[in-house]
């Protein structure tokens, strides 16, 4: 009997490394999805990594920071494992779950349970980080909405992109903090400066010019407009609705067997539309968690129903020429590489 050659592996040094960078999956010829498991695993882990290095973090440092989803819980991991303490600021979009999840990884949670007048709980949160940094004189704040090693930490996507399908014609992905969208592509346009980016907003988020409100797809969107979002980096931004990125969340699930996330599916709508109206080019659309947090509620026909969003929305976005033109539940904007003020103001 002849043996198999033996394959070679390697063992991680813990969960972080084994899970940060994305799995690289090919839905038709010109269409990939880079799934993540857990997406801000990689930046928490960057971020405090630089942080070390520069001095700004050591023995007794205790990390603050405000979020109220995914980047929260990759902090929460990366600290844990280092033995920082950590306190996160949310609001009630911090289920009771992933509250717990926080709580058992050793991090302090507080929810701030009344949004500011302007800037939405977002202002809240930052305005009680501020009183807790007074709190705590030695401590470290991440900053992700600000921190430039945000979008840096995904030159380490960039680079497995590359070498695994080469760069694609497209990039598609959700828009929080800016990080993942616009560090990706700033790293593969140095080698093709043509790349389309597609950002995917929601509406009722002031990211991309629109006036801030309630939004019921969380996970994507801001009431402010964080600094580490480059607009000159966007070739066209979808506002995309909760029945459009749902249906497509489980869409993915049924047909493609990705157990994903709302903001997963947001980006998956946008870039499965734009791959077939140009089917000579490649698109990658970015997943950026798993599906485990919203088996309750996107998952779920009773609550689907509930909310009255049992429905797959519109199957093709509306063309706007300015952000506050309505168009319906996803909409879209050929936002050409230009920075927000001209575009608010045309």
């Amino acid at each position: 009997m002849t043996l198999a050659a033996p394959v070679s592996h390697s063992v991680s040094r813990s969960v972080v490394e084994a899970t940060e960078l994305p799995r690289i999956i090919r839905i038709r010829p010109n269409f990939h999805v880079a799934a993540f498991g857990l997406m801000k695993l990689l930046p928490a882990r960057f971020m405090l990594d630089r942080a070390e290095e520069r001095g700004e973090v050591g023995p007794g440092t205790t990390v603050l920071e405000t979020s109220s989803g995914t980047f929260g819980l990759g902090l929460a991991m990366v600290c844990r494992l280092r033995g920082y303490p950590l306190t996160i600021v949310g609001d009630p979009a911090i289920d009771a779950p992933l509250k717990r999840r926080l709580e058992h990884l050793g991090a302090r949670v507080e929810i701030c349970p009344k949004p500011s007048p302007v800037g939405g709980f977002q202002r809240a949160r930052l305005d009680r980080l501020e009183e807790l940094r007074a709190e705590y004189p030695n401590h470290w704040v991440p900053g992700q909405y600000s921190n430039p090693d945000n979008p840096a930490s995904y030159a380490l996507v960039a680079e497995q992109l590359a070498e695994t399908i080469g760069v694609p014609d497209c990039l598609v992905g959700a828009v929080g903090s800016g990080g993942s969208t616009s560090g990706t592509s700033s790293f593969l346009r140095m080698l093709a400066p043509e790349l389309n980016l597609i950002g995917v907003d929601t509406q009722r988020s002031a990211i991309f010019g629109q006036a801030d409100g309630p939004r019921v797809l969380r996970g994507l969107g801001n009431s402010l407009v964080p600094p580490n979002v480059a607009h000159e980096s966007y070739d066209q931004v979808h506002w995309i609705g909760a029945a459009e990125a749902f249906a497509a969340t489980r869409e993915l699930y049924a047909r493609h067997c990705l157990f994903m996330g709302p903001t997963s599916g947001a980006s998956f709508k946008v870039a499965d539309w734009w791959s077939r109206r140009n089917p000579d080019a490649t698109v990658v659309a970015l997943l950026p968690d798993e599906g485990y947090r919203y088996q309750d509620t996107v998952y779920s026909d009773e609550w689907l129903q509930a909310q009255g969003l049992a429905h797959p929305g519109a199957a093709e976005p509306y063309e706007v020429v300015a952000p506050s033109e309505p168009g319906g539940s996803w909409t879209w904007l050929n936002w050409g590489r230009r920075s927000l003020a001209p575009v608010v103001a045309a």
